[in-house]
């Protein structure tokens, strides 16, 4: 958990949350900050599993995968190519299409051209390519004047999408079965903060939507869940249009990695279904592995 990503204080509170639940479940846990020695101190405990709280880059990425595939630890969650895979939000769009999924347009544009010049007509989206939890978002409205002023920490390379109006969903997949769908309801955009910010969203599931959106989202998720080699627990994420009913529904990402706290996304959705946190912490242990 932890780890040295964007995304660190949410990978602690995950670490905290799934290890407290996994010794309710039974197990000895031993509570790891990974840093640039996480080889040495896996040595040290040697582990029977490596359960991976980890968010972000290099902990859902294929990097501590890599890892834990090179010292032969059986660990939780996608492996190598699937966490490659699904943190590069271009490389998921490609696998989206062959997979017959629909997706908003989207290029990578250079952070001086998006500066320049508006890089596609508003309204638009600008975000890296390569992050999650929504990191660095920039939303460009229609009627938007001038493009976007990115922060210097923002990386050269980004992606800019077509900004699709409507309703935030989502779908959590565990052991090849979608749970439900979840509608994400806030008061503005879905940033960083509202996602982590106590009372910045709340979310409503199972959602209500007509049937055949809501079986869309259910089969879409599956469908992205298997084309993109993802293991144990993953989460997609979708917009939806209602003036477009099902022509409306797209696809953002898909997310190895989900948040780990009781009241996250991807354990609600398993409470609904009769899954309490301590048994999808065991679960996903017992689904650990290499060669994933």
């Amino acid at each position: 958990m932890g780890g040295i990503s964007a995304e660190r204080e949410v990978s602690l509170s995950s670490g905290r949350m799934c290890a407290a639940a996994l010794r309710e479940a039974g197990y000895p846990v031993v509570e790891v900050d990974a840093g640039r020695d996480l080889a040495d101190v896996l040595h040290k405990h040697n582990p029977d599993v490596a359960f991976n709280a980890l968010h972000g880059r290099w902990g859902e990425d294929g990097c501590v995968q890599g890892l834990l595939e090179w010292i032969g630890l059986p660990y939780t969650h996608s492996g190598v190519l699937a966490s490659a895979l699904t943190m590069d939000k271009i490389r998921t769009k490609a696998v989206y299409r062959a997979a017959a999924l629909p997706v908003a347009d989207s290029r990578l544009v250079h952070r001086a051209e998006i500066e320049a010049a508006h890089a596609m007509a508003p309204p638009y989206v600008v975000k890296p390519h390569n992050e999650g939890s929504s990191v660095g978002v920039y939303l460009v409205m229609e009627g938007a004047n001038r493009p976007p002023k990115l922060a210097p920490e923002m990386p050269d390379l980004l992606m800019v999408e077509a900004y699709v109006p409507g309703r935030e969903l989502t779908v959590s997949v565990l052991d090849d079965r979608p749970l439900t769908v979840t509608d994400i309801v806030t008061e503005g955009w879905y940033d960083y903060d509202a996602k982590y910010t106590p009372g910045g969203s709340h979310h409503v599931l199972p959602a209500v939507l007509p049937r055949e959106v809501f079986d869309a989202c259910m089969d879409h998720a599956l469908t992205a869940h298997r084309a993109l080699g993802c293991r144990g627990l993953s989460r997609t994420d979708f917009r939806w249009d209602e003036a477009h009913g099902l022509d409306g529904l797209v696809l953002l990402e898909t997310n190895t990695q989900p948040g780990m706290t009781p009241t996250s996304l991807s354990p609600e959705q398993a409470a609904h279904c009769g899954i309490a946190f301590p048994d999808l912490c065991r679960r996903l242990v017992e689904d650990a592995s290499c060669g994933r």
